[in-house]
Order: C-alpha cells, then sequence, then structure tokens
C-alpha cells in the first residue's frame, strides 16, 4: 500500500499532537515536521523518530500533505505555499486573519483540484455525531465553552481562539440566514478579548446564545439545543449526550450510547482518507470562511464598544 506522505509545520502544543497521531494512521507516513523554534523542532522530532526542517520550503518536493498548526498569523502564507506545490492542506482553526485570505486559499485549492480542510475539530466529537440524525430545526441553542488561562494562542482573542468552534457547528445545525448580531466582551490578561458572549438571531426565528473564556476556573465545552418537544443536551469534554422528551407520561431523559473515539485522530484520519479518496472534506475552505465572517463581525462588535 502506497502511504501519503505528511508534514506537520509548527510544533508547538497542538502540532506535536498532531504528529504523533500522524505516526498511528496506518494510512499515511510522517516524514517531517518543522518549526522555526530549533529547541522545540529538535526535542520533537527526535522523540518521533523524523526529519526536523526549520524552513517548511523544503519539504515541497518530500511530502503529499500537510497540517499546519502555526501562530494563525502565519497560516495563509505557510498555506499558499503548499497549495502552489500542489500539496493537500489541512490549517487549523482560525482558518486566516483575513476573509481575503481564506477566499485566496479556497482558490487555489478548487484549481488545482486539492484537498483543503480546516481543523473544526469538534465536527468529529462522537457526542455530536451521535446526535446528527436527533437534531431538526432547533429553536434555541446555547453554547458554553471555557477553560483556563491556556498561556499560547495569545495572538488572537477569545472568539477566534475558543468560539469559533460553536460558531460553526451553530451555522451548521440552524439552516438560515443570520438577522442580527450582539456581543460583548472583555479583555482581562491580553489585549484581546478573553470572555465573551454573543447573540446569534437567525432569519427562521432561532436564537443562539455563545459564551466563551479562557479566565474560567473551570473546563467546560457544552452545547444545549431545544427544539418542538425535544431538549439536547451535548458534552463535548466527557463525549456525552442527553435527550430529553416531552411524552403523554411527562419528560423522559435518555442517554445516547457513544463510541468514544479521540475526536483529533477522527478528523486526522479523516483528511487522508479525503487525499486518498479525492472527496470533499466534512470542513471544507468554504464552510471554515462562513465560519470566519461570522466571527470578524462579533469581534467588531466586541471592538466598536
Amino acid at each position: 500500500m502506497i502511504k501519503v506522505r505528511v508534514a506537520v509545520i509548527g510544533t508547538g502544543h497542538l502540532g506535536s499532537i498532531h504528529a504523533k497521531i500522524y505516526k498511528e494512521i496506518e494510512a499515511c507516513s510522517l516524514v517531517a515536521v518543522c518549526d522555526t523554534d530549533e529547541t522545540r523542532l529538535s526535542e520533537v522530532s527526535q522523540n518521533l523518530n523524523v526529519r526536523g526542517y526549520a524552513d517548511y520550503r523544503e519539504l515541497f518536493d518530500k511530502v503529499d500533505a500537510v497540517s499546519i498548526a502555526t501562530p494563525t498569523r502565519l497560516h495563509y502564507q505557510i498555506a499558499y505555499d503548499f497549495l502552489k506545490h500542489n500539496i493537500h492542506t489541512l490549517v487549523e482553526k482560525p482558518f486566516t486573519l483575513q476573509l481575503k485570505e481564506a477566499e485566496s486559499l479556497i482558490k487555489v485549492a478548487g484549481r488545482r483540484k486539492l484537498i483543503l480542510q480546516v481543523g473544526h475539530v469538534e465536527r468529529f466529537n462522537s457526542a455530536f455525531a451521535a446526535t446528527q440524525k436527533i437534531i431538526k430545526d432547533p429553536k434555541f441553542i446555547e453554547c458554553h465553552r471555557l477553560s483556563p488561562f491556556p498561556n499560547r494562542s495569545l495572538d488572537i482573542g477569545v472568539v477566534l481562539d475558543v468560539m469559533i468552534h460553536d460558531i460553526e457547528i451553530v451555522l451548521g445545525l440552524v439552516n438560515s440566514p443570520i438577522k442580527k448580531i450582539e456581543a460583548v466582551g472583555v479583555p482581562v490578561l491580553t489585549n484581546f478579548e478573553d470572555i465573551a458572549n454573543a447573540r446569534l438571531t437567525f432569519k427562521n426565528g432561532c436564537i443562539c446564545n455563545l459564551t466563551a473564556s479562557r479566565i474560567s476556573d473551570e473546563l467546560m465545552r457544552k452545547i444545549r439545543i431545544f427544539q418542538k418537544n425535544t431538549y439536547i443536551s451535548l458534552d463535548y469534554k466527557n463525549e456525552e449526550a442527553f435527550i430529553y422528551k416531552k411524552t403523554p407520561s411527562g419528560i423522559t431523559k435518555e442517554s445516547l450510547p457513544i463510541e468514544k473515539e479521540q475526536p483529533l485522530k477522527k478528523e486526522l484520519s479523516s483528511f487522508v482518507e479525503c487525499v486518498i479518496q479525492n472527496k470533499p472534506p466534512l470542513v471544507s475552505g468554504e464552510i471554515a470562511r462562513y465560519a470566519l465572517a461570522v466571527a470578524f463581525k462579533i469581534c467588531k462588535e466586541i471592538w466598536k464598544k
């Protein structure tokens, strides 16, 4: 079997996890990791027994696909260069720092018929997958994504870093254009918003309330979905899902059977599969661009105040 040759660009917290997982995926071969931080690069490359490169441009003739897990400001140029060299590309979220950059990458990938996937990992969460056939015409959605201060991804605010996961999920659940966006946020420990709340009103009447914080004592990743006669509660962190239904005898509670799997491994395995089978990714550049556009509008509402 010919394996997909893969490299990971960026060996920070998330990039190092990408690299470890690729080593476990049978259909691919991790051939390199890349980082400008020589100390970090040496540590990761030695631990995984793969070649380390300080300049990603040296990889153009050595790989078929890449994961880009660098700081967001570097996403566009690196992704553009790999796509121009006909290399399938997965870019971690947030996609880019500008919509025109996202659009440029989408065009390049489309012209060259390449896989361009964006790392919205919650799409691959087993709890979310288990509820897909049950969620129909939601009327109200509430999302909470809270975590302690991360000491990383501090070149962006909590909306682009954290809330964007839920934005992407919600846009997929509500099949309607957004009518109104309201948002507030506060910079506490950085120059960006560290806690934020947004309220999205859709044209079909659905309302979504999103809260994201990176200055919380507790770690929480939950979404609650309300629709006629049904309430669905998802816990991304614990990969649990409960459904509450109205019946003639009262309210029933059901726990959905879930086969727990590491979401990131499912995401990267799916990316490799898309490359091999030449099929569209679950989270394409177009989908990620839409989520990014909404995130930017939320940020604009926050900072104009």
